[in-house]
């Protein structure tokens, strides 16, 4: 009997040892420092054109078949140029939960970027997010485009560090490429919400608008589609829905603009 206990017990500790039960791991397995590798891809990819297609899906969470699907019918399609994953991959911000997504994403046919989104910062999610996909701002230039993607999840953070950081984006505006003539805000939380509000949402709206030809801000955390002018100056923010719904936005910005509509799968 005793022999007996000991073996439960063994078999016990090997199944704990093999399973994620604390909310501190922090020791990525898999695919690393993601976005140094697809940011070049994509500026490579987008070089010199004059129109450019990307598809922003957001809030993957725990919706992980709706995932592989949005994956499956991404790759069904030839007319896209890179992915946009607008943040909250996770629920709690669990290595198991980013490795999850990651591994279903890093099926795409074309380069993609992660936005941090405030369900990934929780417990040591941030740290885990900067070893899978790098720093939580970030810029690339696609074609004639330039996308400012930065972390606006300023709840979660509240006086640890700058967020969002603005010494980022006054230094993304001073050293502003000369290829571009166009910018793309992205961000997970928008402003005028719990994450970002007051002169903080103020004062991100107002760095933004310094950029220049600010064409569209796009976002997820709402769980909703919605087009929003919360500052009532002309520049439109463009919420996508979670996963859940089955559906992303599918933006194209051209000499003329950009377009988007809602593609359901």
């Amino acid at each position: 009997m005793k022999r007996l206990y000991i073996l439960l017990f063994v078999a016990l500790c090997t199944v704990a040892c093999q399973s994620e039960y604390h909310a501190y791991d922090t020791d990525v397995d898999g695919a690393k420092a993601i976005h140094a590798q697809n940011i070049p891809a994509i500026e490579e990819a987008c070089r010199g054109k004059q129109s450019i297609r990307f598809a922003f899906l957001s809030d993957t969470q725990r919706w992980y078949d709706e995932t592989k699907d949005a994956v499956r019918a991404l790759n069904e399609r030839d007319d896209i140029d890179f992915v946009i994953h607008g943040g909250d991959m996770t629920d709690w911000g669990l290595r198991d939960e980013f490795e999850r997504q990651r591994d279903m994403l890093q099926g795409l046919k074309v380069p993609y970027v992660v936005l941090l989104g405030n369900h990934d910062c929780l417990a040591t999610g941030a740290m885990v997010y900067r070893t899978i996909f790098g720093a939580a701002h970030f810029a690339f230039t696609a074609g004639r485009v330039r996308f400012v993607a930065a972390n606006t999840n300023a709840l979660e953070y509240r006086v640890e560090a700058p967020v969002p950081d603005f010494d980022f984006l006054e230094q993304e505006l001073a050293h502003y490429p000369a290829e571009a003539d166009c910018t793309v805000a992205l961000m997970h939380a928008a402003p005028h919400t719990e994450q970002l509000y007051g002169e903080k949402a103020d004062r991100y709206h107002a760095t933004m608008k310094s950029f220049p030809n600010l064409l569209v801000a796009i976002h997820g955390h709402g769980h909703s589609y919605e087009i929003r002018e919360p500052f009532e100056d002309g520049l439109k923010y463009i919420q996508a829905d979670c996963i859940e719904k089955r559906n992303y936005l599918l933006f194209t910005i051209n000499e003329e603009g950009y377009t988007h509509e809602q593609v359901f799968y």
